[in-house]
């Protein structure tokens, strides 16, 4: 007989794991509403304060998967592979990467999402894109991947609806940072497609959601453990966010940088990023493709041939394609190092949330993004400046002194400090097994 509601949450409130029939109760009574937002909310606060286990974590994403429909592209591409990324400020490694990819024979399929605090979202990014089709179905995408080996859309409603529910609820519980519940949600969503192999970019630093890095190793353990728990090859690469990634933040200015990257130009470290994270996903295939081959995407134009391919074939406006409007927002300000010295922090998330301020991300679902707001971000951590030398450039819809000061305090000037390596950590599939 099934449990009710009541016995398998006193059984979660006492600190006992559930097993696989009590999870799938869970989730079957968020897709059908059979259980209420206070019992949804309940499950949710206990599975945050106690926790759930990897096999309840395992059984928890799949239920969530199975809640909607699942698209199994791998058995018909069987090299099939996905990014992930728990997002940063300046964060376009997905627009770099796929093509890629996508110029070496390797099929990428990324479900891509929208703004989710102060970091902005990929979709965001593509539909600056005129005319960019976000909205795929399975037999488009099988046709993409076929002709360009590339497909990038949003979720459809019918993937992972138990996953809303509970995401809606976890906002409002304060159980978002909640880690088994993370990777639940993001698996439930990145599995669906049925891509062969993932991995996955946990960031860590003062514009990560997971700012210690102890934090962001238990995140990229478990999504790793209970990817291969599922099926698939998987691993983590655990990088620096303590400081915006690239030349630029901002959605207009990102997809140029981004542009300028597969034209071997571009910030460095989206680059270098991109590279460590396809090597990964080549590894997992079995692909002989090498940093070098994929360095070499870029310098010879390939990777940017792929990305314009993918772009037109997902019905991008041609002419924009051949000539990209990247106008900024016309109010220019100049933020000066006050001091001389050594740059020693960034507050990365308030440069994202300031970001939001001005314009250039949702404070609530139906605000409208203003995509040519944008930071040029000048220097690095470690950095000698001097007093006066530009850290930064602002563009803005409107002149406001009050907002340039606030970017401006972002920044502390100190005594010389060893700057963070990119790439911190690799978390192996052997060490999650």
């Amino acid at each position: 007989m099934a449990k009710l509601p009541y016995e398998i949450l006193n059984k979660k409130r006492t600190d006992c794991s559930l097993d696989e029939g009590d999870i799938q109760a869970i989730v079957a009574g968020a897709t059908d509403n059979s259980w209420s937002d206070a019992q949804l909310a309940a499950f949710l606060m206990a599975a945050a304060i106690h926790g759930l286990d990897d096999a309840e974590t395992h059984h928890l994403t799949m239920s969530m998967l199975e809640s909607g429909d699942q698209w199994n592209l791998a058995s018909e591409i069987p090299d099939l592979v996905d990014k992930h990324s728990t997002g940063g400020v300046g964060d376009k490694v997905s627009l770099v990467l796929a093509p890629m990819l996508a110029a070496c024979d390797i099929p990428v399929m990324m479900l891509t999402g929208r703004a989710l605090g102060h970091t902005a979202g990929t979709a965001d990014k593509l539909e600056v894109i005129p005319g960019l089709d976000l909205a795929l179905d399975r037999r488009r995408t099988l046709d993409l991947l076929e002709s360009t080996r590339l497909a990038s859309g949003i979720a459809t409603d019918s993937i992972a609806p138990a996953d809303r529910h509970l995401y809606r609820l976890r906002d409002q519980t304060g159980t978002v940072e909640s880690i088994p519940l993370i990777v639940a949600s993001i698996l439930s969503k990145k599995l669906a497609t049925g891509a062969s192999a993932l991995v996955f970019d946990v960031k860590t630093g003062s514009g990560a959601f997971m700012v210690e890095r102890d934090d962001a190793r238990k995140l990229a353990g478990l999504l790793a453990r209970v990817s291969i728990s599922m099926g698939r090859h998987a691993s983590s690469l655990i990088t620096d966010m303590s400081q915006p990634l690239g030349d630029w933040v901002g959605h207009r200015c990102e997809v140029g940088e981004s542009i300028e990257c597969l034209e071997g130009r571009g910030g460095r470290e989206v680059i270098d990023v991109s590279i460590a994270l396809a090597e990964e996903l080549s590894g997992h295939i079995g692909s002989t493709v090498t940093r070098n081959d994929l360095e070499a995407t870029l310098t010879s134009g390939r990777a940017k041939e792929a990305f314009e391919r993918w772009a037109l074939a997902q019905g991008a406006d041609p002419k924009w394609m051949a000539r990209p409007d990247l106008t900024l927002a016309p109010v220019e300000v100049v933020l000066e190092a006050p001091r001389t010295g050594y740059v020693k922090t960034v507050d990365t998330k308030s440069i994202g949330l300031l970001m939001v301020e001005a314009g250039a991300g949702r404070a609530t679902p139906t605000d409208e993004i203003d995509d040519g707001v944008s930071l040029r971000y000048l220097t690095r951590l470690g950095h000698r400046v001097e007093a006066g030398q530009e850290l930064g450039r602002l563009y803005l819809r409107r002149d406001d002194p009050s907002l340039a000061t606030a970017f401006l305090n972002c920044f502390e000037i100190g005594d010389e400090v060893e700057p963070t390596p990119l790439i911190l950590e690799r978390i192996s599939p052997a060490e999650q097994l």
